[in-house]
């Protein structure tokens, strides 16, 4: 019989979803039972992450700057290009 490894995840993806380049990810930890909120901009090359509590999560899924700035996280809002 021959051992085998297995590797658990902490985290799992539980949303995700991309506009305009920027990639917005809800995160479930299993290990300590937190969410979180990753927010990826490959045009700024910026990311950020919020922890936020499981009652808020699909809020800050959906508005991720404006619960970062209500939390005092700091990041950078993206640039508007002129067309």
């Amino acid at each position: 019989m021959s051992a085998s490894t297995t590797h658990i995840r902490p985290r799992r993806e539980l949303a995700h979803r991309a506009t305009d380049g920027i990639e917005v990810t809800l995160l479930w930890n299993r290990v300590d039972d937190t969410v979180a909120v990753e927010v990826v901009d490959h045009a700024a090359e910026r990311a950020f992450e919020l922890l936020v509590p499981r009652e808020r999560a699909l809020d800050a899924f959906h508005h991720p700057y404006a619960y970062a700035a209500s939390s005092h996280v700091d990041y950078e809002l993206p640039t508007l290009r002129a067309a």
